[in-house]
């Protein structure tokens, strides 16, 4: 018998982590919008967030399809075990009554 083991309540902790993870993703792309430049504390950073924020536009949306991707793998997985999980016991039961069956059991 194998000792694998799958906590399926933590891959489905991943899978929401991941979904919250693609909602930031696309919902702010620039870290520096709605910030003005006294508030963060030179044009200079404001300048290089907006420039970060261009070349990231650019690799943002593939990243985001990437992680929602896994994300739906990872809540998939977490269903998966948890089925084969019930029809293995089930099986086993079923198993378990057919040999007592056989010895004169109930």
């Amino acid at each position: 018998m194998s000792d694998l083991k799958a906590d399926t309540r933590r891959i489905r902790e991943c899978s929401r982590a991941l979904q919250r993870i693609h909602n930031s993703f696309t919902d702010r792309a620039n870290p520096a919008e709605d910030f003005s430049p006294a508030e963060i504390g030179d044009q200079r950073i404001v300048d290089a967030f907006h420039e970060f924020a261009d070349n990231w536009k650019i690799h943002r949306k593939d990243l985001a399809e990437k992680i929602e991707k896994l994300g739906v793998i990872t809540w998939e997985a977490a269903k998966s075990y948890d089925a084969i999980d019930a029809k293995l016991a089930q099986a086993l039961r079923e198993q378990d009554a057919r040999a007592g069956r056989g010895r004169g059991g109930k």
